[in-house]
């Protein structure tokens, strides 16, 4: 939820379309998870698998809308504490910031339906949090926000004065790429819609979405489809009174104005080149690029990325942030699968199919995947997986258990779906 001071535009728009439309009365249901800040992931990307969440734990959602990773965040922060609903605070806080009241309202009704006493909630702008007393935070959440914002860099600058020591933030910009078509019928709303109210101009965008010409790029590009949900993800998109989008190069350089630098893009295969070539000559160019200069590599071949999900810190201190499956001890996390219903679903065929938005990956996974995933619950370690299975096959020796592994670990982590952590107690 974008975040500016006064009479914006931006803030009229979200008092009469709160973002994303949300129900509270769903939350008896599901619980909307996704990434960034899926507790999990932020471990693993952030905190190197190693953060014990039972102690305290501060996490700030800057731009919180209607609530979807602030309520996210606090029930797995109250999960992971054993506090439960409706139980006293615990040690994990979620300061909830948002300007719009209407959002505010949703987001407060989702939290009341859950009991969840770990959220607080303060009305005010990004541009007002270094006067409002907030204090310092391990985590903080920006999505959908920065790319609303008429100084981005400067939004940033806030945010990363706001970190505690060792902290890191979780980030969502629009995708430049992956938008095509979106700004030249923005442009064209504006032009149409000039004067109107904007209930008036919802519709006028309804209608011209129904009479656009087969040329039009906005109607040719068919990974573009939030505007068909509600009325709410309609001006989002097309009517928004403030937006842009980034190439990953303008991403980095916005992070480095603020003196922050990425650690990793979660959906690792996304930004990897090496997904979407197969000519053996075309791969041997991609030797010597770094991390970040594939993943603008990956986005120009893709060309469908309409939003970059990246964690971030501090330069100083982005080295070493995130887990690996170096020891015996490292827990594997699955962040929202069920691994024996992965098991049974991966069978014979040792292989997975990935579809990043029209763009389909086949995995091959290794010969134990299948008895791996069916023991990977988020307590058993490396170590006791391995014994169990060496148990069965006596031949099974560490080197080449974790060889195995290594592969599934690529590939389902790569993926955004395998994770690591920790024992608290290991140092």
């Amino acid at each position: 939820m974008p975040q500016d001071n006064g009479d914006d535009p931006v803030l009229a728009q979200y008092e009469a379309y709160p973002y994303p439309a949300r129900d509270p009365r769903e939350e008896s249901e599901r619980l909307i998870t996704g990434s960034p800040s899926h507790l999990a992931e932020v471990n693993h990307y952030l905190f190197a698998g190693r953060r014990d969440f039972a102690q305290p734990f501060r996490a700030l959602v800057a731009g919180g809308g209607t609530g979807d990773a602030a309520v996210m965040l606090a029930q797995q922060l109250s999960d992971e504490a054993g506090s439960g609903a409706g139980r006293s605070m615990g040690p994990g806080e979620v300061v909830y910031l948002d300007i719009s009241t209407a959002a505010r309202a949703i987001a407060e009704a989702r939290a009341a339906a859950r009991g969840l006493a770990n959220l607080r909630f303060v009305t005010g702008s990004l541009g007002d949090l270094p006067g409002l007393g907030l204090g310092f935070f391990d985590y903080i959440d920006c999505c959908g926000v920065v790319h609303h914002l008429a100084e981005p860099a400067t939004g940033l600058r806030a945010l990363a004065a706001a970190l505690a020591e060792g902290g890191g933030l979780g980030l969502m910009v629009y995708g430049a790429l992956g938008r095509t078509g979106v700004y030249p019928l923005q442009e064209a709303l504006r032009d149409l819609g000039e004067g109107l109210p904007l209930a008036e101009r919802v519709d006028l965008a309804r209608r011209l979405l129904e009479d656009l010409p087969a040329t039009n790029w906005f109607r040719r590009n068919p990974f573009l489809g939030d505007h068909k949900r509600s009325d709410a993800e309609l001006v989002d998109l097309l009517l928004h009174a403030r937006d842009r989008a980034y190439r990953v190069s303008e991403l980095v350089a916005l992070l480095a104005a603020a003196d922050l630098a990425p650690v990793a893009f979660p959906e690792a295969l996304r930004y990897d080149p090496a997904s979407y070539l197969g000519d053996p000559k075309l791969l041997k160019r991609l030797d010597g690029l770094d991390w970040l200069e594939r993943a603008g590599l990956a986005e120009a071949l893709a060309g469908n990325i309409k939003t970059h999900v990246v964690y971030a810190a501090p330069r100083a201190s982005a080295e070493g942030r995130v887990a690996r499956p170096d020891r015996p001890e490292a827990v594997p996390v699955l962040s929202d699968d069920d691994g024996p219903a992965m098991a049974e679903a991966i069978g014979r065929s040792l292989s997975l199919t990935a579809n990043f938005d029209g763009v389909k990956l086949r995995l091959a996974l290794p010969r134990l995947a299948p008895a791996m995933l069916a023991r990977i619950d988020g307590r058993a370690s490396l170590g006791e997986i391995h014994r169990e299975l060496q148990a069965l096959d006596s031949g099974l020796d560490w080197p080449a258990f974790k060889a195995q592994f290594d592969r599934l670990y690529r590939a389902l982590n790569g993926l955004g779906r395998l994770l690591i952590r920790y024992p608290a107690a290991l140092k």
